[in-house]
């Protein structure tokens, strides 16, 4: 496959995947401050979250396998995986793999949910929240010659994804006068 087409799939899918990890943190916020409406139950905000979870990480897999089978410069099946080994850019490609990782242990944990106690499914389910800015960084990072843009698509992510905490954070829960931890 021509390399500029691989070059081109890469970025695309890993910024159509930055913006579904995006959508799905919102989500995971808002489910976590129980957000529902009469048109828009919990249950349907949960599944949108679980469903948007499941396609980021296959355009995740497509940006992956486009970085590593264009060979403009070589990166291994390995450096998408173990963090700051990569010979190209061991900093910047490593956050990557370390957002990949993060990642990975959500995934294995929610597939695994019925068989681990609550308190350890959600410690590592918070982990999410750390992959996350990992993976904004890194995609601003080696965001190439259209910097300017990408940073703007990062800024949008960042917005969203704060006004989110924000309203998780500091929202009243209805059936009480505290705020939701």
């Amino acid at each position: 496959m021509d390399t500029q087409v691989l070059w081109y799939l890469s970025r695309a899918s890993g910024l159509v995947s930055l913006a579904l990890f995006t959508a799905t943190v919102v989500l995971g916020l808002l489910t976590a401050g129980r957000l529902g409406t009469a048109r828009f139950p919990r249950f349907a905000v949960q599944s949108l979250h679980r469903n948007l979870s499941v396609l980021s990480l296959v355009f995740l897999a497509v940006h992956i396998a486009s970085a590593v089978l264009d060979g403009y410069v070589e990166i291994r099946w390995v450096d998408a995986l173990v963090p700051f080994a990569s010979a190209y850019d061991p900093f910047w490609l490593g956050l990557g793999a370390l957002s990949l990782d993060l990642v990975l242990a959500v995934v294995i944990t929610s597939l695994l949910r019925t068989r681990l106690s609550p308190k350890v499914w959600r410690g590592v389910h918070l982990a999410s929240y750390a992959a996350w800015p990992v993976a904004v960084v890194h995609g601003f990072a080696m965001s190439g010659p259209d910097t300017a843009w990408v940073l703007g698509f990062d800024v949008a992510c960042v917005a969203a994804a704060a006004t989110a905490l924000h309203w998780r954070t500091t929202r009243v829960h209805p059936d009480t006068t505290v705020r939701v931890p």
